[in-house]
């Protein structure tokens, strides 16, 4: 004797569905609260909506089509998923700045593919690996991160320091002269703003530096040089997760 399933369960809205967008809804919602602490572009709300979504989508190509399923008529449910991956690229350039040769969103934009990854595979019923791929979302945020940092530096890797110092003051020999006491060569050099409205005579100076010295030390010592006013890594902003 045949047994008949649940008609929720045979229009692919039974139990084991809510489950599944619950289960991608909490996974994204962690992800993306990690990334709203953080303060980036793409935070809670924008990694929750992705992930419950693809969810949606997976769960739809399963079962939002049985109605017209027949002898003739045969489906692909891998196509939506396709789709999805596709179109999630969207979102992920557009969170991607480019200002100069820094890029920014990187990290973010790879954070919303990987939740949209986690939605699917909800909706597609492996819990397991949507779980496993969000505990390693944060070992690489909290682990790979620190550990990447204290990798060591090649003096080959150039650096972008912003320097703004008050004028006529020698500022820039000594900031000069630090560079090379440290270890760090010189590559590029040039002036980004004069006499700002705030602080007249200031002087808004781009360096690229190169060395194998550390360079936090570099900018803590141009930090404490007479007539500085402020010292910002940009590669520390673009790197910044």
């Amino acid at each position: 004797m045949m047994v008949m399933a649940p008609v929720g369960e045979l229009a692919g809205q039974g139990w084991a569905q809510m489950g599944a967008l619950s289960l991608a809804f909490v996974l994204s919602a962690g992800i993306g609260l990690e990334r709203e602490v953080r303060q980036k572009s793409a935070g809670l709300r924008t990694h929750t909506l992705v992930g419950f979504a693809a969810a949606l989508m997976m769960l739809v190509s399963k079962y939002g089509f049985a109605d017209v399923l027949g002898e003739h008529v045969t489906l692909d449910p891998s196509r939506v998923a396709a789709q999805i991956v596709s179109g999630i690229g969207f979102i992920g350039a557009g969170l991607i700045f480019v200002r100069g040769d820094a890029v920014r969103g990187l990290t973010t934009a790879a954070a919303v593919w990987l939740t949209a990854g986690v939605g699917m595979a909800a909706g597609a019923g492996l819990w397991l690996l949507a779980i496993v791929v969000t505990v390693g979302y944060f070992m690489t945020v909290f682990i790979l991160t620190p550990l990447a940092d204290r990798l060591p530096r090649s003096k080959y890797a150039p650096s972008r320091l912003q320097l703004t110092y008050r004028e006529g003051r020698g500022v820039l020999r000594s900031a000069l002269a630090e560079c090379t006491h440290r270890g760090f060569g010189v590559d590029e050099l040039s002036v980004e703003q004069r006499s700002g409205k705030r602080i007249p005579e200031a002087v808004s100076l781009s360096l690229t530096v190169h060395g194998a010295g550390s360079i936090t030390e570099l900018t803590t010592a141009l930090s404490e040089i007479d007539g500085v006013l402020a010292v910002v890594s940009l590669d520390a902003n673009t790197a910044a997760l």
